[in-house]
């Protein structure tokens, strides 16, 4: 089975990167857990953008959607109440699975 990537693309006003990288960070391995979960990166622009990227990695779709529709994601992913307000202005995912190449010389 290929394994899963899953990128949520988060763009945030252009004075507010380091809170969301803050938020993150208050959350930091709360999915490692996770069976299947293979790895987490928070990729802060270096350029003039304002979108960040979350990608993790799971073993194959199966572990993902576990999680997607775990009371863990839920919970992960809830604004307490009297929580400050949400720092991103849109969020999209992207998913992909990882193209098993053949190696040099080798015809697929």
């Amino acid at each position: 089975m290929p394994q899963k990537i899953v990128i949520n693309a988060i763009t945030v006003p252009a004075d507010s990167g380091d809170e969301l990288a803050r938020r993150f960070a208050a959350r930091a391995g709360a999915v490692d857990g996770q069976e299947g979960f293979e790895g987490f990166e928070l990729l802060r622009p270096t350029d003039d953008r304002t979108t960040w990227l979350v990608v993790t990695r799971w073993r194959d779709e199966a572990s993902f959607q576990q999680w997607f529709q775990s009371q863990d994601f839920q919970r992960g992913h809830a604004r307490p109440e009297g929580a400050a307000q949400p720092v991103a202005m849109t969020s999209e995912v992207w998913n992909y699975e990882v193209e098993e190449l053949p190696p040099p010389g080798q015809q697929a």
